[in-house]
């Protein structure tokens, strides 16, 4: 076995990694945090290759283990928190800066425009459906090996679902002991930005509200009277003033932003985003505030993990291939949701349904998620073959798990005001688009005895968000899941269950709901022997 030793000296005026031989380089202080997380990600991608590491960190090594990290906070929605998010990423990504990004609560739509602007994974972090010591562990993962790691909340930094704040933006920064930046719309206020700051300060002693943010700024003296007053009064830095600009913003529509897959020019928008924020922003200072971060802290929650998988994973003698649509009308998926299905043994094939004619015959389940079939449903309706192909299978019982989007594409038609397309005719309904959300907000679901994906009267919780309802359901169709919070697909039920398909408004997560890659898995494995059962009994 090949070993690394990598040794930091107490100036951190050298960095030595010995391999083939030493090699040293000066560095300044400016750069030296940056380079040792790089060094740091070659030792991390080494050892995950099966080479050994050992470490050896003679100084500073609290810095080391510690996540240098922000959370984006404001005080409502619309304050330009995700703008601000994106260009702040994009510009340490354009320095050369290893950046992870993450985003609070539910969302799919801002998760995918921080991995375009990171050039890295994001993840979501919610204590709803997500234990605190996962969130942390998701967190220290993930950022190990990168040089700072931005967290962007949801809505305002207190809003929660009860009087305790609990799932807000907030309890995330508690959870994880993450300083926050403060981004504050200052639209026709000037030092009354400092009043507001301080209550947000004093409203919750164990938030750490680091510095401020000025959006919407219109002229050098709006700047300079709420810069004074909010670093005399509040004592924390103004870092950066970003003036009025209509092209500081992404288009939207009826569930949140359209996704990035749908801008030809991604790049060219968050280029421009990165140019005002590099402009009108102190970086550097922004780094150091993240760099105070304290130790992410531990939590004794149970919580299953990773080798459990793996030694299960090895105990495999058969790897199922389960086929994701992944395209621009099915783009909702959790990254943890793919990785939990990989860990427990399966082959992933990405397919998509506006551009592949025909599903993979060798296919063992289907997974298809969430998205946006209701703007490709023209497109969707020409892929007759592909359409035709899933409904087969199902009929000959391959697993398919459909959430939300995926729901709708199993259906029959989609409807709206004005036209109706045929989808694949699997599930027995249509799908009604209307104008205002039909199921918004976090769930709790019970599970039924009579359906293969989960063991009965389990507790699921999840998510929706949808402005389409179910019609003209056939009265025989039997449901997966009991709503208690939420709306599912008529208010008391959801997951309509046939054969071995399961399809669902709720959107599930796997480190919420670990049992869902393992039922995934159990079908597909199931399924795979049976099919090569027939194909022996048919050869004799």
């Amino acid at each position: 076995m090949t070993i690394l030793n990598a040794h930091v000296p107490v100036s951190a005026d050298y960095f030595c990694i010995m391999g083939k031989g030493f090699r040293v380089v000066n560095f300044n202080s400016m750069n030296f945090s940056i380079f040792i997380s790089n060094g740091y990600s070659l030792l991390i991608k080494f050892s995950k290759k099966g080479v050994g590491v050992m470490l050896s960190l003679s100084v500073n090594e609290q810095n080391i283990k510690n996540v240098p990290r922000l959370l984006i906070g404001a005080p409502q929605g619309r304050s330009g928190k995700t703008t601000f998010t994106l260009g702040l990423l994009r510009a340490f990504a354009r320095q050369g800066m290893a950046v992870q990004p993450f985003k609070k609560g539910p969302d799919y739509i801002d998760a995918s425009w921080h991995t375009a602007a990171a050039g890295q994974t994001c993840r979501n972090l919610d204590s709803f459906f997500m234990k605190r010591n996962e969130i942390c562990s998701s967190v220290f993962e993930q950022s190990i090996d990168k040089n700072i790691t931005i967290i962007e909340g949801a809505m305002g930094l207190y809003d929660g679902l009860d009087l305790q704040g609990s799932s807000s933006t907030a309890e995330i920064a508690k959870i994880t002991r993450t300083p926050v930046l403060f981004v504050v719309d200052a639209t026709r206020k000037t030092r009354s930005i400092a009043a507001m700051v301080m209550g947000y300060q004093h409203f919750d002693p164990d938030i750490q509200i680091v510095g401020v943010v000025l959006n919407k700024v219109a002229r050098v003296r709006h700047e300079k009277i709420a810069r004074e007053a909010i670093e005399e009064f509040c004592k924390i830095p103004v870092v950066g003033a970003i003036p009025k600009d209509v092209n500081l913003c992404i288009p939207d529509r009826h569930l949140g932003l359209i996704t990035n897959g749908e801008i030809d020019e991604t790049d060219k928008l968050l280029d421009y985003f990165a140019d005002i924020i590099s402009e009108h922003v102190d970086l550097d200072k922004i780094l150091a505030l993240a760099q105070s971060a304290p130790e992410l802290p531990r939590y004794s929650e149970s919580v299953v993990s990773n080798l459990a998988s793996e030694n299960y994973l090895k105990n495999r003698s058969l790897r199922p291939r389960i086929g994701i649509i992944q395209d621009a009308a099915f783009s909702f998926y959790y990254p943890e949701n793919i990785e939990a299905i990989q860990r427990q043994g399966a082959e992933v094939v990405s397919i998509s349904a506006l551009l592949n004619n025909q599903l993979p015959s060798d296919l063992d389940g289907l997974y298809i998620g969430g998205g946006f079939p209701e703007v490709f449903a023209a497109k969707l309706e020409v892929n007759e073959t592909l359409r035709g192909d899933i409904r087969i299978a199902g009929e000959k019982g391959l697993p398919i798990y459909a959430e939300c989007g995926g729901l709708m594409y199993l259906g029959r038609s989609i409807r709206t005001a004005t036209q109706s397309f045929e989808m694949v005719g699997l599930l027995p309904f249509d799908t009604q688009m209307e104008t205002r959300p039909q199921g918004h907000g976090y769930t709790i679901m019970e599970t039924n005895p009579g359906q293969p994906w989960f063991q009965e009267k389990i507790e699921i919780k999840g998510h929706e968000f949808h402005n389409s309802r179910v019609i003209n359901l056939a009265p025989y169709v039997k449901f997966g899941l009991n709503v208690k919070r939420g709306h599912g697909i008529d208010g008391q039920h959801d997951g309509i269950c046939y054969k071995n398909v399961f399809a669902a408004y709720n959107h599930i997560h796997a480190l919420g709901c670990p049992e869902w890659a393992e039922g995934m898995i159990n079908l597909a494995t199931n399924y795979n022997k049976s099919k090569w059962a027939r194909v022996d009994k048919m050869l004799g």
